[in-house]
């Protein structure tokens, strides 16, 4: 028996909370998980896991060799990685982005990343709702959260601010809000994929939440025909600095409730496992984080 291997696969089990979950994630099928797992018990002479057809858990033993596992688990994976990352990246790399990120901030750079590594092809799906990147066969996604992965690896690449503002046409026609409460008489303008749907968070100055259901006149699943629906006066919008940063800096639009800030969002490259993390997908990782560290491309003036 691979003792390693067994222990690897154990690990996921219980990471996963289950044998066809940890199957998928390791690439293997329910049964060659579970007998692996019963050959692990059979070498150590003792049950690790009590299951059923509706509930798992941990005996004291397999709880104890969790903890222990998991480490050595962790700890391969980094050797494993370390060696990976001296090979010369090739091959197909499959990516999820975001729709309008992709095109404003992404698109200019994947010939760059190309040009610095000839033997990789690319392969990039533009889409805004979140995919299940191991169901879906994809390397590499690009995220925008303010959540993080629960489910997946996740490095962070870069951060953007959100901003409320409005077009001076609008603000013209329908007064200027002074705080988050005001919005409530105007039109907005909603992001259907928002976690908090129709409801606005803001921390004022002193760290004082305020929560507001606003009233949405448009709402859409596309950040391109959100802000083009508020540059042509339709209403109050929550952007990101990386869609509209541009058309604050030269006054189509006009930044609201000064002293009350929205969450920021980081913008996140995730991946499958840190396990076994191939020399194609480290590479564009490494290579993404590069290009968006500092001040970010755009908040730059």
């Amino acid at each position: 028996m691979d003792r390693l291997r067994a222990m690897e696969v154990f690990v996921e089990v219980v990471r996963k909370n289950g044998f066809a979950r940890a199957a998928a994630a390791l690439d293997t099928s329910p049964a060659n998980v579970t007998r692996i797992v019963a050959d692990l018990e059979a070498h150590l002479g003792t049950r690790l896991l009590n299951r059923s057809s509706r509930k798992m858990s941990l005996t004291d033993s397999g709880e104890e060799l969790y903890q222990r596992a998991k480490t050595i688990v962790e700890d391969m994976a980094e050797v494993e990685a370390i060696a990976a990352s001296s090979r010369q990246p090739r091959g197909l790399l499959r990516i999820n982005v975001p729709v309008s990120f992709g095109i404003a901030h992404l698109a200019p750079l994947w010939p760059r990343f190309m040009a610095q590594y000839p033997q990789v092809e690319l392969e990039i799906a533009l889409i805004d709702r979140v995919v299940d990147i191991v169901e879906e066969g994809y390397d590499l996604a690009v995220r925008i959260s303010r959540q993080g992965s629960a489910s997946h690896a996740a490095r962070k690449l870069a951060t953007s601010r959100n901003v409320c503002c409005a077009a001076p046409a609008y603000l013209a026609r329908h007064g200027t809000p002074r705080a988050p409460a005001d919005l409530r008489e105007h039109q907005c303008i909603g992001y259907s994929y928002a976690v908090a749907g129709d409801e606005w968070h803001f921390t004022d100055d002193s760290g004082a939440a305020h929560a507001v259901r606003v009233r949405c006149a448009l709402r859409t699943n596309n950040g391109d025909t959100s802000r083009a629906a508020a540059l042509a006066g339709l209403g109050v919008v929550c952007h990101p600095t990386f869609l509209i940063g541009p058309a604050l800096r030269d006054g189509r639009m006009v930044a609201l409730l000064p002293g009350y800030r929205l969450p920021d969002i980081d913008v996140l490259a995730v991946y499958p496992s840190r396990r076994q993390l191939s020399a194609k997908v480290r590479a564009m990782i490494d290579f993404l984080a590069a290009e968006l560290s500092g001040t970010a491309p755009w908040d730059r003036n």
